[in-house]
């Protein structure tokens, strides 16, 4: 090798290695505010379950002189005289000062508690203010300028704290922040401060440009000169307008149509009905009833049943192998490398092993080549990598997809999501919390995406449980099987109207069960028309003005995701940034509304169309209730 191209590579390796060392030390820097958070916050409680025996007793003490000032046949003259035949003045005033110290205002949010982990904060803080560069859009410059200032008051014993920026400190902090005598605590403003740029780096309002993961994904988005000249083909490519105006006029005219429909096929659809319920109107929509099984139905299951052949693991690997080629996707990191003989027995033990965590060691044989432990070994660290996984599982899909069972299941337009729960026993940054899944531990949540053909072309990892609304539009977007879905269904927590939005924008339909349908909120665009019995309940306008302003935005994000410049992920996590969304996400949500009404009315009206999307959920559940079992127990050894 050249002396050129080691010190480019070694330039490369340090410039992606900088990024893995940014994205590592952010991944720990949130995990260390919230655990900081959570942990202030449960000592908090614990303390307060402490002390609430001496708060009662201390306010039973207190209430015995209210009752003698609330008492009207008590003279003036004799308050005081009286308050102490009921308690001595001494006891009440160690009363009023015991409850001055338990008791909590409604808005304590366990920052006492969080003070007193300054010395852990101190042991990062200095280092992180010296190292990340951080950088801010419009919405996070006041916490940009709050972190510098820290950064220039860092090792100085006693800074001067009245210059320091105050537009950072909400109301929860500004008592704790700001003293009785107008001086700033520089403990409880670093904690506030610190709070708010781990916020804002979840929202990217602040990002680091040369993180992976932390950078600011706006600018990844098609600009300039290049969206000019790409406008035209993303256009074609979604058969969406360049204006806003042919786009509007063709969804009130859906719209209408759709109230139409539904409402003129209402008197002859008794799972729905409208009920009022305090002057407001709401749908009602019945359960699907259950269908039954007919006896032809179960005596061809059970024949097929019988049918089938028990077979091992390793002999079905070993056979899909033989009739797909699936294997032939791994290949030796090094690329060149020569393949060696039965290679695709040790990639299937190698397999077995991952997929059913058991280890390499059930799978060892000294006496076979292909599975001594040193070639498992070495298959396992130089053929399987995410992307020859990803490829070995499209050749899967490809192959189901051409099994003429299959075509008369579906044609692989329709697809579902599906999320399952992990605890992970050790310690990593690639864990989250979620009491409800994990208990007092931390896991991942693994995003199974599902075809009609009973398929999985897509799966996702997530630390903890992050939100569903944020990562169903990645598996339509980055997998890369010959399945073309048009269809996502998901369970109710995986919807908001931004995502209806993107949706639509991409030509997909979101179809999600929703378990409050009838709640749900419908949208008009024509605040003119008249929707019969429906009217009612279209109560809410859409802001047509906010998709007109934002429409060459909206076809930016939409031709960028595309086209695969940013990830659906990072969009997103921009765009469903809490409680103050950008005006952008405001038009997209706008547009969501309209989307959403229309899958409404679809959904209200047409019972077979509820029954689809439960059918086709659960054939994404199967694959978890599968995946449940113990397949180790139909493994034995290999030939």
């Amino acid at each position: 090798m050249s002396q050129r191209r080691r010190i480019a590579i070694l330039v490369a390796f340090i410039y992606i290695m900088e990024a893995i060392a940014i994205d590592d030390a952010l991944d720990l820097l949130e995990l260390l505010v919230k655990d900081l958070l959570a942990s202030s916050e449960r000592e908090g409680k614990k303390e307060r379950l402490r002390t609430l025996k001496d708060l009662d007793a201390s306010a039973l003490q207190l209430s015995l002189a209210c009752r003698v000032l609330l008492d009207p046949n008590c003279d003036d003259s004799n308050l005081r005289s009286t308050v102490w035949k009921q308690i001595s003045s001494e006891e009440l005033k160690k009363a009023v000062e015991q409850v001055l110290k338990l008791a909590r205002p409604p808005d304590d949010n366990y920052y006492q508690e969080l003070l007193g982990r300054w010395r852990q904060v101190r042991r990062f803080l200095p280092t992180l203010l010296r190292t990340i560069d951080f950088q801010s859009l419009m919405a996070g410059k006041n916490i940009l300028a709050a972190w510098r200032f820290l950064a220039s008051i860092e090792g100085i014993n006693k800074p001067k704290m009245e210059s320091a920026p105050l537009e950072v400190v909400g109301k929860s902090w500004v008592r704790w922040v700001v003293g009785k005598d107008g001086k700033i605590d520089r403990r409880a403003y670093t904690f506030c401060v610190l709070e708010q740029l781990v916020e804002s780096l979840g929202r990217r309002d602040l990002f680091v440009s040369e993180s992976e993961r932390w950078n600011n994904p706006a600018a990844k988005l098609l600009q300039g000169q290049v969206w000019e000249s790409t406008r035209p083909l993303v256009c074609r490519a979604l058969n969406l307008q360049p204006t806003p105006a042919p786009e509007l006029q063709a969804l009130q005219q859906q719209l209408n149509e759709a109230y139409q429909r539904t409402a003129s096929n209402l008197p002859n659809n008794p799972a729905v009905r409208i009920e009022v319920t305090k002057g407001r109107s709401t749908l009602t929509i019945g359960n699907l009833d259950k269908l039954e099984e007919s006896s032809s139905y179960l005596k061809l299951k059970a024949q097929v049943d019988a049918w089938l052949p028990h077979v091992d693991l390793p002999e079905a690997l070993l056979e899909i192998q033989a009739k797909t080629g699936f294997m032939d996707e791994f290949i030796h990191v090094n690329e060149s490398f020569a393949r060696v003989s039965n290679l695709s027995t040790s990639i299937c033990a190698v397999l077995i092993a991952s997929a059913c965590n058991i280890g390499l060691t059930p799978l060892v044989r000294a006496d076979v080549p292909a599975l001594t432990r040193g070639r498992l070994t070495w298959v396992e660290q130089n053929y399987i990598r995410p992307e020859t996984l990803v490829r070995a599982n499209a050749r899967l899909v490809d192959a189901q997809s051409q099994i003429p069972l299959a075509q008369a299941w579906g044609g692989g337009e329709v697809a579902s999501a599906d999320g399952l729960r992990f605890v992970v026993p050790v310690r990593t940054l690639n864990a989250g919390p979620n009491s409800k899944y994990f208990g007092q531990g931390r896991g991942i949540t693994y995003y199974n995406f599902t075809s009609d053909q009973f398929t999985g072309f897509h799966g996702l990892v997530v630390p903890g449980t992050l939100r569903d609304s944020l990562v169903v539009l990645v598996g339509l977007l980055e997998q890369q099987t010959s399945l073309r879905p048009r269809e996502l269904m998901t369970d109710t927590s995986g919807y908001s109207d931004v995502v209806f939005g993107l949706f639509w924008l991409l030509g997909y339909q979101f179809s999600p069960r929703l378990a409050d349908a009838g709640e749900a909120r419908l949208w008009r665009l024509d605040p003119k028309a008249d929707y019969g019995v429906l009217d009612k309940l279209a109560r809410a306008r859409v802001k047509t003005e906010l998709i007109e302003e934002n429409w060459d935005d909206m076809l930016r994000v939409a031709g960028s995701l595309k086209l695969g410049t940013v990830s659906a992920l990072e969009i997103l996590r921009t765009l469903q940034r809490g409680k103050k969304p950008s005006t952008l996400a405001k038009a997209i949500g706008e547009l969501g509304r309209v989307s959403k009404t229309l899958y409404l009315l679809h959904y209200v009206d047409d019972e077979d169309y509820r029954r689809r999307i439960l059918t086709q959920l659960n054939r994404g559940e199967s694959s978890v209730i599968s995946f449940r079992t113990r397949p180790y127990q139909y493994v034995r050894a290999l030939p």
